[in-house]
C-alpha cells in the first residue's frame, strides 16, 4: 500500500529525577549529601532513509515515544539517559508541526530531501539535580533536589512528494505504464480500462554513456482533478519536485477524446492546481501512434503543441516507436534544469 501523508503523535522521554541520599560510611562522621542527578529523556529524531519509500508503517502506528532518564541515586551516581528514537521516513518527506491556529493549522519544520538528513522532532527532558548539587559551606546537607523536566510532545503531519526528474502526465489509460515499464524496470499494473495507476510509480531510465535520470508515473487526471475530482488530485504534489514534465496523449481514438482538447486541459488542471507547476520545462508526445486510424488527430495536436512552443515527439509504448528520441530530448531538458538548480544555489549561497 502506497501511503503519502499520516498524522503522527511523537512523546520525547522525561528527564529523570534528582536523587535525595546522604553518605552513611563507617569512619566518614561527617559523609554529607550523596544524591546524584537524574539522567537526561531521550530525544526523537526523523530520518530520511534510502530504504523505505511509503509512510504505511506509520498509518497503523501514529504514537511514538522516546525513552525516559532514569533517576539519580545515592554515591552520586548519575541515571542513565534515555535512548533517542529514529523514525526513518522516505526521502523526500515534510514534516509539518500542528500548530492549532484554524487559519495555519501547519508550518514546515522540515524538508528531507537528501538521503541521511536527520533532524530533531521532540527533545528530551532535562535530568533533575540531586542534592549532592545544592551543598554550600552554609548548608551542608540540603534536602532539596529537583524533578526532571518533561520531554517535548509534537503532533506531526508527515507528507511525501516523490524525487523524480521527470513525470508523466495524462489522462487514464493513455499509456503511461505502459512507456514506463518499456522505459526502466519499473513493472506497474497494465490494463484496458480507466485508473489502472493507483498509486505512483518510480522508475530509473538509462541510456548510454552512464547517463540516468528518475521519471515518475502519477495516477490519470482528469478535468476537475485540482478540486478533488478523480483520483490524479492525491498525488499532484509529486509532481512539484520534478524538473520536466511529459504529456502523454493518446491519439489513437480509442478514448473518443479530442488530443488537442486533452492536452489543454492537463495544462489548465496543473496551473489550477499550482501554477508554478505549469511553468516547468514540458514535452507532448503522442501516444499510440502505432494505433491511430486518423492522422489528422496527430497533426492537430502537433500544431497545438508547436502554438505552445512544445516538443512535440510521436509515440508507442507498446513497440517503442519514438520513445529514443523522446527520452534523449528529456535527458537535454534535465541537464539543463539540473543545472540552472545549481547555478541558483551557488548564488544564493
Amino acid at each position: 500500500m502506497f501511503v503519502d501523508e499520516v498524522d503522527i503523535h511523537l512523546a520525547a522521554g522525561h528527564g529523570g529525577r534528582g536523587c535525595l541520599a546522604f553518605r552513611r560510611e563507617k569512619r566518614v562522621p561527617r559523609g554529607g549529601p550523596s544524591g546524584g542527578d537524574g539522567g537526561h529523556g531521550g530525544s526523537v529524531y526523523i530520518v530520511a532513509s534510502p530504504h523505505t519509500n511509503t509512510l504505511i508503517n506509520y498509518r497503523f502506528h501514529p504514537e511514538f515515544a522516546a525513552e525516559r532518564g532514569e533517576h539519580g541515586q545515592g554515591s552520586n551516581r548519575t541515571g542513565h539517559t534515555g535512548e533517542d528514537l529514529e523514525l526513518p521516513v522516505p526521502i523526500g518527506t515534510l514534516i509539518y508541526e500542528k500548530t492549532g491556529d484554524p487559519d495555519v493549522p501547519y508550518c514546515l519544520l522540515a524538508d528531507l530531501a537528501e538521503e541521511g538528513q536527520r533532524v530533531l522532532v521532540a527533545k528530551g527532558g532535562r535530568g533533575g539535580l540531586g542534592n549532592a548539587r545544592f551543598a554550600t559551606a552554609t548548608n551542608r546537607a540540603p534536602r532539596k533536589v529537583q524533578p526532571g523536566e518533561a520531554g517535548e510532545q509534537k503532533d506531526l503531519r508527515l507528507e511525501l512528494k516523490l524525487l523524480a526528474d521527470v513525470g508523466l502526465v495524462g489522462f487514464p489509460n493513455a499509456g503511461k505504464s505502459t512507456l514506463i515499464s518499456r522505459i526502466s524496470a519499473a513493472r506497474p499494473k497494465i490494463a484496458d480500462y480507466p485508473f489502472t495507476t493507483l498509486t505512483p510509480n518510480l522508475g530509473v531510465v538509462r541510456l548510454s554513456d552512464d547517463r540516468s535520470f528518475v521519471v515518475a508515473d502519477v495516477p490519470g487526471l482528469i478535468e476537475g482533478a485540482h478540486r478533488g475530482l478523480g483520483l490524479g488530485h492525491q498525488f499532484l504534489r509529486h509532481l512539484e519536485r520534478t524538473k520536466v514534465l511529459v504529456h502523454l496523449v493518446d491519439v489513437s481514438g480509442a478514448s473518443d477524446r479530442d488530443p488537442v482538447e486533452d492536452l489543454n486541459t492537463l495544462r489548465r488542471e496543473l496551473e489550477l492546481f499550482q501554477p508554478q507547476l505549469a511553468a516547468k520545462p514540458q514535452l507532448v508526445a503522442a501516444n499510440k501512434i502505432d494505433a491511430v486510424d486518423d492522422d489528422g488527430r496527430v497533426r492537430g495536436l502537433a500544431r497545438r503543441a508547436a502554438q505552445l512552443g512544445l516538443p512535440f515527439f510521436r509515440t508507442s509504448g507498446v513497440s517503442g516507436s519514438g520513445v529514443p528520441e523522446l527520452l534523449e530530448e528529456t535527458w537535454r531538458r534535465v541537464v539543463a534544469e539540473r543545472e540552472s538548480s545549481t547555478l541558483t544555489a551557488g548564488r544564493e549561497h
